[in-house]
């Protein structure tokens, strides 16, 4: 027993160097060969939470045994459904992904990766729900800073982090004829909305704005881990059929 529980924590450690490692070499890649990308903190924010997303949805491609092509265009659909439906919304086009090449690239490599290192991956469900918990969190803010660039009220911007960072999952649902995971009973969007709740806050008491973002990406994602930890959900307001 506990020499299987050694192999699977090996495993997993071994899964997180490799993508760690993917992570640098991507920053490292885009700062040799794209000079002319924006290096600001809220650049590098948007390149990680596209690849946490890929990374997820290219997963979840795999376990529903897609092929190659199937696996690219979930990894796609997850990584940029969020951020293109904000941008359609607030007139922001042509929308983010086709205005940056980063984005493609990002997702082809995270897609790339994950059909690489699948016979690792396949067993680490939990490695991919924390990749997607910190894609929720990479994203949220991503969408709130754009919100603050607009000027836009705090619930409109909290209200767009929220659609940026859930609703590539929604529609990666819908493609998979599944119910989207934002409309079950865990723990999801509210995530979201407590961390951009909080992100405010923490700039009114004059909090360096570079710290309140890591504190709001850090947040969202404990309140994602601890509401799938200790099943915490929303409470219901329908009764369950008990069929025998």
């Amino acid at each position: 027993m506990s020499k299987s529980w050694g192999s699977s924590l090996m495993s997993l450690r071994f899964v997180g160097y490799l993508l760690l490692i993917a992570h640098c070499l991507l920053l490292l890649a885009y700062c040799l060969f794209l000079p002319r990308m924006p290096t600001s903190f809220l650049s590098i924010i948007d390149i990680l939470g596209t690849f946490s997303f890929a990374v997820s949805g290219a997963f979840l491609a795999m376990q529903k045994k897609l092929d190659p092509f199937g696996v690219l265009v979930l990894a796609f659909i997850t990584a940029i459904g969020g951020g293109t439906l904000r941008d359609m919304m607030i007139g922001n086009l042509p929308v983010g992904w086709l205005r940056n090449a980063t984005a493609t690239i990002v997702i082809f490599s995270a897609a790339a990766i994950t059909m690489f290192f699948g016979r690792y991956l396949k067993h680490l469900t939990t490695t991919l729900f924390l990749f997607d918990a910190l894609g929720l969190g990479f994203f949220t803010l991503v969408g709130i800073e754009l919100g603050v660039a607009h000027n836009f009220g705090t619930g409109a911007c909290i209200t767009l982090g929220t659609i940026t960072a859930s609703f590539g999952g929604v529609i990666r649902d819908v493609v998979l004829n599944q119910v989207p995971l934002l409309f079950r009973k865990e723990i999801y969007a509210l995530a979201s909305i407590f961390g951009g709740i909080a992100y405010f806050l923490l700039t009114r008491i004059d909090l360096d704005r570079d710290v309140s973002k890591v504190i709001c990406i850090l947040l969202i994602f404990t309140i994602r881990i601890l509401a799938v930890r200790y099943k915490i959900s929303l409470p219901k307001f329908y009764s369950e059929d008990k069929r025998r």
